[in-house]
């Protein structure tokens, strides 16, 4: 399992100037990038690991007040570089935590799991 910490979480449900794209990221203490984003007239789930995007479908993640679980279908471990899970440690404020739950929300609508903890 990967494990990243970082600062906040930044969640954007419904980017208007994306095309109504929904984009859940962050940056890792020592840079990783994590994204996960998706359009709503599309299927798939794009998630991007240290600038390297990668589709997939399948997707589960969970969201706790000071933890994002991020697991992938068996055959999907290549877009973290062999891993199937990433735990992101984060610092987001109580406030944000309802824009993160809406935004992961619109990205796995009939593609994936999410579940809040």
């Amino acid at each position: 399992m990967l494990q990243i910490k970082t600062d906040a979480l930044m969640a954007t449900p419904c980017d208007e100037e994306e095309d109504n794209m929904a984009m859940l990221c962050c940056h890792g203490k020592n840079g990783e990038m994590f994204m996960l984003t998706r359009y709503p007239d599309e299927d798939e789930v794009e998630l991007t690991w240290d600038y390297e995007p990668s589709t997939l479908d399948g997707l589960k993640v969970t969201l706790s007040d000071t933890a994002l679980l991020v697991e992938l279908a068996a055959g999907d471990a290549d877009a973290l570089g062999g891993k199937d899970q990433l735990q992101i440690s984060h610092g987001t404020a109580a406030s944000d935590l309802a824009e993160v739950e809406a935004t992961l929300q619109n990205i796995l609508k009939g593609t994936g799991t999410f579940i809040r903890t």
